[in-house]
């Protein structure tokens, strides 16, 4: 996970206080330690020879593994004062070991496998952001639901793979959800995919690009929630047009999974956006229609 403020995620500093991944390899275990008691961040993977020190430091909140052994991931369990865990390259059956760190705050779950389940998630109740990248066997992420303290989800997959998302559903029961972030996916889910969240109230933001979901889907999310942002450049909606006024461009974006676009030499150019508009219009009163008679 690249934490670096600025970027396609938009700013979450404010959520994450774990290193970026890139800086992870600069707190390795098996670098000397000079004053034990200070040391609050380490990296712990397969080839490290001294991984148990972890247990010697009292004032441990942070651990990566990268690509760790089946016996690191259990022995961090033990770690009751952790309160960030990223865990990457990594195969399991199931990731019960998590379960047991109720104090963990923020997790960052990058290609593990092996896995379907992610219920235990639901035993940390301080947690506050949550990272999942690349989890090839979920599909379903009931395993959420009641993470009652949860500000801060993320959900990817990768450019030549697509985290399927079975449903959203259970994102009516992440009350605190605050930014809903959504990058490489494949949505399952039928229209209308996302009237769970007309339930969260205290939602701010949904990062979502725009060639991700079907154009009934962004509309109705506008209508659902007109006034927090949407994608991420800070706006309401989600632009129509992309590249609508870069002439040396040749082509405008419609908004929408399978839209495509207009070559602007087009002869009917003005009509296809226009005729797109009012359909864009018409999908956003079909969703007024669908949230009026919930």
């Amino acid at each position: 996970m690249e934490q670096e403020s600025e970027g396609l995620l938009g700013n979450i500093d404010h959520y994450w206080k774990i290193i970026p991944t890139h800086h992870s390899a600069s707190y390795s275990v098996d670098k000397e330690m000079t004053d034990i008691k200070s040391v609050k961040v380490l990296t712990v993977g397969k080839h490290h020879q001294n991984w148990k020190l972890i247990f010697d430091c009292p004032n441990l909140e942070e651990i990566t593994l990268d690509q760790p052994t089946p016996d690191q991931a259990q022995a961090v369990s033990e770690i009751k004062s952790l309160k960030r865990l990223r865990i990457k390259s990594f195969r399991t059956k199931d990731i019960g070991f998590i379960s047991t760190l109720g104090n963990l705050e923020e997790v960052s779950l990058e290609y593990v496998s092996g896995f379907s389940d992610l219920s235990p998630l639901q035993k940390l109740s301080e947690l506050k952001a949550l990272h999942l990248e690349n989890l090839r066997k979920v599909s379903s992420f009931d395993g959420l639901r009641g993470i009652k303290n949860l500000k801060y989800l993320h959900i990817d997959g990768t450019l030549d793979w697509k985290q399927p998302i079975e449903s959203f559903s259970f994102l009516e029961d992440l009350p605190k959800l605050e930014i809903l972030s959504v990058m490489s996916v494949t949505l399952k889910a039928s229209f209308p995919a996302f009237t769970s969240l007309l339930r969260l109230e205290k939602l701010l933001e949904i990062r979502i690009p725009r060639e991700i979901l079907d154009s009934r889907e962004y509309a109705f999310l506008e209508v659902a929630k007109p006034e927090i942002i949407k994608g991420f450049v800070n706006e309401t909606s989600w632009p129509l047009f992309a590249n609508k006024d870069y002439t040396d461009q040749g082509y405008v974006s419609l908004l929408g999974k399978g839209e495509g676009r207009i070559k602007r030499n087009h002869p009917d150019f003005n009509r296809k956006l226009k005729a797109y508009s009012e359909k864009y219009e018409e999908f956003k009163q079909k969703a007024r229609e669908i949230i009026s008679s919930r």
